[in-house]
């Protein structure tokens, strides 16, 4: 996931993640009521996309396909406005712009599953210029960013092939998803959609996957990504871990520099009653290799605290504070990871969101702020601002 340097895929035939509802049962004590009296059985939200607080999913609408069996569909259309101070050149003070415009489609039961997602997204993110939602497609993941077919050989174990969700980070691709409208600066560091195939076991209260793919949506299938996940009540830690087997010197929006890097990440989320809270520390390494232009290789390391609180009457406030370095110097030629070699930045965010059963709106008040940055890759018009700003407020409805 970054933004200085992410991601149009071939539809496969996509798929999705399992839901399995219970049907209700009514009657008199110890008799079940006859199937034709039976109630018919309530939809309810299904787990991809995931969201992470503090939007509430709704039912989608299910369907029967025939052959194909009962499908289920649903989405999401948003607006957002932005306003920022310090801005770099060629961005402007103010922007707005469709921030969602998304079908999901899935089918969920059976050996063999899929799931598409389609249509028009914008990806702000903190510390990075705003892109236009005509460019974020254009230029990043095209108009189906996520789609994949899942085979489901047993009870416990999947396998994903096609455009698939990164492993790595506490924070998703799309804005619906997370606490906040943008996502932070450990997320810039992160990749957000790989093509590849990925294996998904569950154990107990262990859960592990592990995917072949091309890492920052190279189209370079060089990419070896893990993730372990214990979960035990409230409690849940994830290690995740991924790097390029390869190297190469092919980079676009979606494919930065990261591209020839590894990447480490340990998460802790405490859920319980009203509140979401969720520390992480994430490492990142590019080493040096001259023959594909990087001279001298840094690393980055950091860490963040998101946090959300559901109030009543369909009020939440989140909020995010997160610190991240970089190692390197100008004079060595280091390969910049931030706001040039050897710099370190912070953020901090607040998003208040209300809902009322699917519409929605919220906003984001932030403030990044760069430390030891090389003059031209920071804030402003010259880049020499070590400050900014933003206010950020969201529309829309889930359907």
């Amino acid at each position: 996931m970054i933004f200085n340097r992410e991601s149009f895929t071939a539809v496969v035939l996509c798929c999705g993640m399992a839901c399995i509802s219970n049907a209700q049962n009514t009657g008199t004590p110890n008799q079940p009521a006859p199937a034709s009296q039976a109630p018919p059985q309530a939809a309810s939200p299904l787990s991809t996309p995931a969201i992470t607080g503090p939007l509430q999913a709704v039912p989608p609408i299910n369907f029967d396909a025939g052959p194909l069996g009962q499908l289920s569909v649903n989405g999401i259309i948003s607006g957002i406005g932005l306003w920022q101070g310090n801005h770099v050149a060629g961005d402007n003070v103010a922007q707005a712009a469709l921030s969602n415009g998304q079908i999901f489609l899935q089918k969920t039961t059976g050996w063999w599953q899929f799931y598409i997602q389609a249509g028009a997204y914008n990806i702000p993110s903190l510390g990075t210029p705003f892109l236009s939602t005509e460019k974020a497609i254009t230029d990043l993941y095209g108009p189906v960013p996520v789609a994949y077919a899942k085979l489901v050989p047993g009870k416990n174990t999947t396998l994903q092939i096609g455009s698939l969700p990164t492993l790595m980070g506490a924070e998703y691709t799309f804005d619906f998803e997370n606490m906040n409208i943008e996502r932070g600066l450990l997320w810039n560091q992160e990749n957000a959609i790989n093509r590849g195939i990925q294996l998904n076991q569950t154990i107990g209260k262990f859960a592990a996957s592990l995917s072949w793919n091309d890492g920052f949506y190279s189209n370079r299938y060089s990419w070896l990504s893990g993730s372990l996940t214990y979960t035990n009540g409230p409690h849940s830690v994830v290690f995740s871990g991924m790097g390029n087997l390869g190297k190469t010197a092919f980079q676009t929006l979606a494919t930065p520099v990261q591209n020839n890097g590894t990447m480490y990440a340990v998460i802790y989320t405490y859920t319980k009653g009203n509140w979401i809270v969720q520390p992480y520390f994430q490492y990142s390494d590019v080493p040096t290799h001259p023959a594909i232009g990087i001279v001298r290789g840094a690393s980055t390391s950091g860490g963040a605290v998101l946090v959300n609180r559901t109030l009543k009457h369909g009020l939440s406030l989140s909020g995010r504070g997160e610190y991240v370095s970089s190692t390197g110097t100008a004079a060595t030629r280091a390969v910049n990871l931030l706001y040039g070699p050897g710099s370190d930045a912070w953020s901090l965010t607040l998003t208040p969101t209300y809902q009322f059963k699917r519409f929605f709106t919220r906003g984001d008040l932030s403030w990044v702020r760069a430390e030891s940055f090389t003059a031209g890759d920071a804030f402003g018009s010259n880049g020499t601002n070590q400050n900014q700003p933003r206010a950020v407020v969201e529309a829309g409805f889930l359907f």
